[in-house]
């Protein structure tokens, strides 16, 4: 990965850039997140991500969170356009006995999240986030190999040149390290489908 073409979007106080591996120390009350249910607006999250015009196309990368301890504390993808029109996926710390592994989708200002609950002995996720125009997939692996969908999900902004990358923050009164490793820029994995014929 050539990170000169990158760009942070709320620069985070501490980072450090070393070949393919990314370290980001989180601050504290920092999140995204719009209006939906807890009626708040936060936008304030660090992340750093790259531009482009291609429409098909999958990017890949592994995210260690070992040092996560706090409520919400969590690190992974992201695919921001605006304040109001982004996604993102990651492992949410939750407590002692579990974690969230989820997403959220914010199109026209409003955000939803989708979640499954993980054991907090899972420090390690993998994430394929693949585009096909507005559509985007995002999945997840434990082992870098075998991967397993999330989410389909549309935003209704995505036309033409997209932002998408890395994110960590700590809403909460917490900091933690987070890792980024392994990324990759590949063909779209996601296939065209092949079934039912659209209408």
């Amino acid at each position: 990965m050539n990170f000169e073409q990158w760009q942070w979007t709320n620069p985070p106080q501490y980072f450090e850039i070393k070949e393919n591996k990314i370290t980001i120390q989180t601050q504290a009350h920092t999140d995204l997140w719009q209006r939906t249910y807890y009626h708040f607006q936060n936008d304030n999250a660090p992340m750093f991500q790259m531009a482009t015009d291609e429409s098909h196309f999958s990017f890949v990368v592994k995210t260690d969170f070992s040092e996560s301890k706090q409520r919400f504390d969590q690190c992974g993808i992201v695919v921001y356009l605006d304040s109001e029109n982004w996604l993102k996926a990651s492992v949410e710390y939750e407590n002692a006995d579990f974690q969230h592994l989820g997403s959220v989708v914010t199109n026209h200002g409003y955000s939803d999240w989708a979640t499954c609950e993980m054991p907090t002995n899972c420090r390690r996720v993998w994430y394929r986030l693949s585009r096909r125009a507005q559509d985007f997939r995002i999945e997840y692996s434990l082992d870098g190999t075998r991967f397993h969908q999330m989410r389909i999900a549309h935003l209704h902004a995505a036309t033409g040149k997209i932002q998408f990358g890395i994110y960590a923050c700590s809403p909460e009164n917490s900091s933690f390290c987070a890792v980024f490793s392994k990324m990759a820029l590949q063909e779209c994995q996601w296939l065209a489908h092949d079934g039912q014929p659209p209408d």
